[in-house]
């Protein structure tokens, strides 16, 4: 018996729309470093430093060169799944959110690997053993996975950490919500006008401006477009060393 038409449209328009959430997921790989404490992905090439005062905690990766672009991606946030069309290895049903935080450099690999996990063009996460353990069995060592990236869920405020010396403000930004990737940043003293900053290495901002006994505002811009400003974060007396916690976020 034929369908009637409206249930031949309805039947159409379900599967374009699975088609278009399975296209949301990307094919990639995944393995894991740092111990199960996970002490030892603390650091690393975003210039995060210490994880959980950053408000990143253990829910972390490493990310290849394709991902990293430079340091452009640190903070992106991405929800991964273990392939379990691909391999055996997965604990089905599972799925995490991380942040990348540091790189996987190129020719990172067990000799058997046949040239390096991180290697251009790989897609690769070189997650925290206990992120990647929540999705796949430890004896694996690696496996398929499907990813996507997703916005940052942040408690509390962006935060500003402040170092350098005069005419020198190097400025980590971490905690920060939504998109999570800082695009752009710009400084302003309570004596200057907003001047940009440059990107001095994964998520740190330098200025060479001379902002000492000036209060300084931030204006933080994402990769989304959506920017923020905060006023007189740090106060008139800031010192170099501090890291000031503002009450807004994305």
């Amino acid at each position: 018996m034929a369908l009637p038409a409206a249930l031949v449209l309805l039947a159409l328009l379900c599967a374009l729309a699975s088609q278009a959430a399975d296209a949301q997921w990307i094919q990639g790989t995944a393995t894991f470093y740092g111990g199960s404490d996970g002490s030892g992905t603390m650091g690393g090439a975003c210039g995060y430093g210490n994880l959980y005062n950053a408000g990143y905690g253990l829910n972390n990766a490493a990310l290849s060169s394709q991902l990293f672009n430079d340091g452009a991606m640190c903070g992106a946030c991405y929800t991964i799944t273990c392939d379990t069309r691909n391999t055996k290895w997965c604990k089905a049903g599972t799925s995490i959110t991380i942040t990348g935080t540091n790189l996987c450099p190129p020719n990172y690999a067990k000799p058997s690997d046949n040239g390096g996990w991180c290697n251009p063009p790989r897609q690769h996460f070189d997650m925290s053993q206990p992120a990647w353990t929540s999705i796949a069995i430890y004896q694996a060592g690696i496996v398929p996975v499907l990813f996507k990236r997703v916005p940052c869920q942040k408690t509390g405020g962006i935060r500003f950490a402040i170092n350098g010396r005069d005419y020198f403000e190097l400025v980590t930004v971490t905690n920060v919500g939504g998109a999570g990737v800082v695009a752009a940043m710009s400084i302003k003293g309570s004596n200057t006008n907003w001047m940009a900053m440059s990107r001095n290495w994964g998520a740190n901002w330098q200025s060479n401006a001379y902002l000492n006994h000036q209060s300084l505002s931030f204006m933080v811009k994402l990769d989304d477009g959506r920017s923020v400003t905060v006023y007189d974060i740090a106060p008139s007396n800031w010192n170099f060393g501090t890291t000031y916690t503002s009450n807004v976020n994305f």
